[in-house]
């Protein structure tokens, strides 16, 4: 990856919608050598996926929450299919610590979200933080062109 395809990546970060021409005039390439490139790194998969950003109260997803569960490594067959079924998590990483699993989640009540957790003390213990507020929300990943 040279410091074009890095800035292509911090482009298509800021704005997956931009024209290839107006891609192309910011990187001094061609508009299908951008094309190219950019399917290059589809395919190496440095590029995942092209998402919307949506608010999530505008839908009626009002409660937001972090659950952490301890969960033993015998336990992940079967978690893991039943983790990616659930359409209301946001997320799941598996991180160091007293608890195993973190768990993003987005809820339309408090009923909905206590009935999940229900549904997931099944696998082990849990510990939950309902979020309040988003002072720093969902940001790109800093490309710096000059790193090699």
């Amino acid at each position: 990856m040279d410091t074009i395809d890095k800035k292509l990546i911090a482009i298509l970060q800021q704005n997956a919608r931009m024209p290839l021409k107006a891609i192309a005039s910011q990187v001094f390439l061609s508009a299908p050598a951008v094309s190219a490139r950019i399917e290059k790194l589809e395919a190496q998969k440095l590029i995942q996926g092209y998402h919307a950003e949506i608010d999530q109260q505008k839908l009626g997803y009002h409660i937001t929450a972090f659950i952490s569960l301890e969960l033993s490594a015998r336990q992940k067959p079967e978690f893991y299919p039943f983790i990616e079924a659930c359409p209301n998590v946001l997320e799941c990483n598996c991180v160091t610590g007293n608890y195993s699993m973190l768990i993003k989640v987005a809820f339309h009540s408090t009923q909905e979200l206590d009935q999940f957790i229900g549904q997931l003390q099944h696998f082990g213990n849990t510990s939950t933080q309902i979020v309040f507020s988003t002072p720093v929300p969902h940001r790109d990943v800093v490309i710096s062109p000059e790193e090699e």
